[in-house]
């Protein structure tokens, strides 16, 4: 069984809505798909309806994408399989939501004091139940002609160290990965390809993460073998996602790129 088992909707920072994703899944001939949304589960509902009223359904698998900051340096873990009916996580996320409201808010008063003429109203038109994201804001910036392309919003004033940067709360790698696991959940180390100090992934695997993320949209060949080696050394899980936001990347989309067969991966398939 082929997943993508990294996927994002406009209920983050995705472009397509959750029945989009879903059709161009099985558009792409995949089994299934992960929803993961930044810090949010509210896509999921929406693609699991969609998806049971289709003759022909795919499998969709529950899941969210947490950022932390560790030695000044983003982490991403994935949850998998999440109990995202708990009081637990629809409370956690309604506070992550204003907790990323109250941070743009702040990036807005530092883009506009740099002369960035950009505001809430313009970021919500972009926005599906007022989530609000770096990209949101990156998608203003190129509309009213400040940078050509999102690499330039986030390397000129969004990404950390940049002037209009501000870091936002979130819990820490441990506190993540247990949080996961009281959902009934998997933890999955996101993208470690990309993380400039590789120690991290050896905290990973301390704090207890379940799996690492080896094949993904922005690994090399020389990330991906890596990472195959440390998840046979560990003997932890090793998947596969394309971060599919809906760019189109070379001509085509992301989703259904980047794929393991869960057939391989017995804790996952048993819960499928």
């Amino acid at each position: 069984m082929i997943f993508d088992l990294h996927t994002h909707t406009n209920y983050s920072d995705g472009l397509f809505s959750p029945k989009e994703v879903v059709d161009l899944a099985i558009k792409k001939g995949l089994d299934g798909i992960a929803i993961t949304d930044h810090d949010t589960i509210d896509g999921i509902e929406p693609a699991i309806e969609y998806n049971n009223n289709l003759v022909n359904k795919i499998k969709i698998i529950p899941g969210i994408e947490f950022g932390c900051v560790y030695q000044d340096e983003e982490v991403h873990i994935l949850g998998y399989f999440i109990d995202y009916e708990s009081s637990k996580i629809i409370n956690l996320s309604k506070e992550l939501k204003e907790n990323r409201i109250n941070r743009s808010l702040k990036m807005i008063d530092k883009l506009n004091s740099m002369g960035l003429k950009i505001s809430m109203e313009e970021i919500k038109t972009l926005t599906q139940d007022d989530y609000i994201g770096r990209p949101h804001i990156a998608r203003i910036l190129i509309q009213k002609g400040y940078v050509d392309n999102m690499e330039k919003a986030f390397k000129l004033y969004l990404n950390r160290g940049q002037p209009g940067y501000v870091e936002k709360k979130s819990l820490s790698i441990d506190e993540t990965i247990d949080f996961i696991h009281e959902l009934n959940g998997l933890a999955i180390l996101a993208h470690p390809g990309v993380l400039k100090n590789k120690d991290i992934i050896d905290y990973c695997i301390k704090m207890g993460i379940d799996g690492l993320e080896a094949i993904h949209s922005k690994h090399n060949k020389k990330d991906k073998d890596l990472l195959l080696e440390i998840g046979r050394k560990n003997n932890i899980i090793i998947t596969a996602g394309s971060d599919c936001h809906g760019q189109i990347i070379n001509g085509e989309y992301l989703l259904g790129k980047y794929y393991i067969d869960i057939d391989y991966i017995p804790l996952m398939k048993r819960r499928i």
